[in-house]
């Protein structure tokens, strides 16, 4: 019997269309195959960290695995901007149903024999608590870059969101390998291709 199709990799593959931050203006654009590119990595290092100083037990590429479908939702809804989906308690109730049901739309386009595999990566209810917690810091540390850097490039409308997720931040330092990673990592992010060279050949 012949197996039938999957739509699975082809709404996967659309996510570089999918725009973040899109009733914002960026300096430098970006979509949610990047930001999920660089959450992917951020995650990895965390539970690396963790595991190497901290005392952790987590796999690093399930939570780097994690975090490359954590925004597979958005395939089906587009970006829902911070301002708008927690704008009140209702609409964020019902943003996230939506995304619930866009999660188990995603997961049912896979053939059946691997939908269990991949229902604890897609479906964020059924992520681990460890690893669901790496991916948020990951995901909140991202957005903050992409912040600073836009920041960077004089874009003042980004500012509030500086502002906004620097309480998030310093509450997130109470996990020690985030704690670790943005002392170690955080400052050089926003070096030139110059620095970074010249920090290169030091080494």
């Amino acid at each position: 019997m012949d197996t039938p199709s999957s739509p699975f990799l082809a709404w996967l593959f659309r996510m570089p269309l999918i725009r973040r931050w899109s009733l914002m203006y960026c300096v430098k654009s970006e979509n949610v195959a990047e930001h999920s590119h660089q959450v992917a990595i951020v995650a990895h290092l965390l539970a690396v960290i963790k595991n190497q100083k901290f005392g952790g037990d987590l796999v690093p590429e399930r939570a780097a695995t994690i975090a490359l479908y954590h925004e597979c939702s958005e395939t089906w809804l587009g970006d829902i901007v911070s301002p708008v989906k927690y704008s009140n308690p209702d609409l964020t109730r019902e943003f996230k149903q939506l995304e619930a049901a866009a999660e188990q739309q995603c997961l049912a386009s896979l053939p059946t024999e691997l939908q269990s595999v991949f229902a604890p990566l897609l479906v964020q209810s059924e992520v681990p608590p460890a690893y669901a917690e790496v991916v948020k810091a990951a995901d909140v540390i991202c957005a903050y870059l992409k912040a600073m850097d836009e920041l960077a490039h004089h874009n003042h409308e980004f500012r509030h969101v500086v502002e906004k997720l620097e309480p998030r931040l310093a509450q997130l330092r109470q996990q020690p390998e985030v704690d670790y990673f943005l002392d170690v990592f955080l400052a050089s992010c926003g070096s030139t291709l110059d620095s970074l060279a010249e920090t290169g050949h030091r080494a």
